[in-house]
């Protein structure tokens, strides 16, 4: 009885919004045989994920330094000079110091690294969008609705929601860079070494004697190729992220429904048969009440189909026939 109270409160209330359709000059259902009844639903959308290349870390550069090449070699300072040396009266001498040039002067380069720091964004997955979706009050929604006097029924059968589904967002670590890398130059002084001289104040007398030169063997350095830097470019990176859009659907059509030129309650029992075996279970009992709504919405959804009503596609989906 329940079910019949509801197919009849649809029938009206699409015979009214059928009336009111062609007052106001509103689309009607496709032509079809008599009996047949339909309703606009909202038509699921269809969405598709796809890649896009985000930034990761940014092009940066870096210095190498090339240090100075220096070649050792050895030199020989005249540390005494050679004079004659007499056997009475020796020879006197005068010592004198000298500055010879050990290591030259050098310039010396320090890298100090680049600082970078890590932080957070967030990045547009699916942009925000508005979509229709069905309200209550026809059948298969307002139960309570159906049981009341069908002449206090005045509706439509088109009770659609606009609403706004947020945009999607995902938090991604992303790198920049604070202070770029730099050199510090610092120069290094030459090194002396401090020889020491004799040179002759008085020769001897009276006996001659030659007297040889003295030398002193030094290694030194000179530079060959200055230090060099030499600059190296590191390519930017980037990370694939996934974004879901819509492609399609989201739409009102018509649909075939069941009503009650069609859909007696032994065929809503072998509706609520057809969902148990799909795995949504409740109770076959020929009334279309709340539990029955509540598994035909599941099943709809996760298959894809219109929600919210009795479509003739969601029959043909769970096997029954709509004869």
């Amino acid at each position: 009885m329940m079910m019949k109270r509801l197919l009849w409160t649809t029938a009206l209330a699409m015979t009214l919004g059928g009336f009111a359709s062609a007052q106001g000059g509103a689309e009607y259902p496709p032509t079809s045989d008599t009996g047949s009844c339909f309703a606009r639903v909202l038509m699921p959308e269809t969405t598709e994920v796809v890649t896009e290349q985000v930034l990761d870390a940014p092009e940066r550069t870096e210095i190498k330094v090339i240090p100075a090449v220096y070649e050792t070699y050895t030199k020989e300072i005249m540390v005494k000079e050679a004079t004659t040396a007499y056997t009475v009266i020796p020879t006197e001498y005068d010592t004198q110091t000298e500055q010879v040039l050990e290591s030259p002067e050098r310039i010396e380069t320090v890298v100090i690294p680049a600082e970078y720091e890590t932080y957070s964004e967030k990045v547009l997955i699916r942009p925000a969008y508005t979509t229709w979706k069905p309200g209550a009050g026809l059948y298969g929604r307002n139960v309570t609705a159906a049981s009341a006097d069908a002449s206090s029924v005045v509706s439509t059968g088109e009770l659609l929601c606009r609403v706004e589904v947020p945009a999607q967002y995902d938090e991604v670590k992303r790198t920049r860079l604070l202070q770029p890398e730099r050199t510090e130059t610092k120069i290094i002084p030459a090194k002396y070494k401090t020889v020491t001289k004799q040179l002759v104040k008085t020769p001897a007398r009276v006996v001659e004697e030659a007297v040889p030169a003295v030398y002193e063997t030094l290694s030194l350095q000179k530079l060959v190729t200055p230090a060099q830097e030499q600059t190296m470019v590191i390519p930017a990176s980037y990370r694939t992220v996934e974004k879901r859009v819509v492609t399609g659907g989201g739409s009102v059509e018509w649909r075939e429904v069941l009503c009650d030129t069609n859909a007696s309650a032994a065929k809503i029992a072998e509706v609520q048969k057809a969902l148990t075996a799909k795995g949504y279970k409740v109770p076959a009992d020929g009334d279309f009440g709340p539990a029955t709504l509540k598994a035909m919405e599941a099943y709809q959804r996760a298959n894809g189909l219109p929600v919210g009503y009795l479509t003739v596609s969601t029959v043909e989906s769970l096997g029954v026939s709509v004869e």
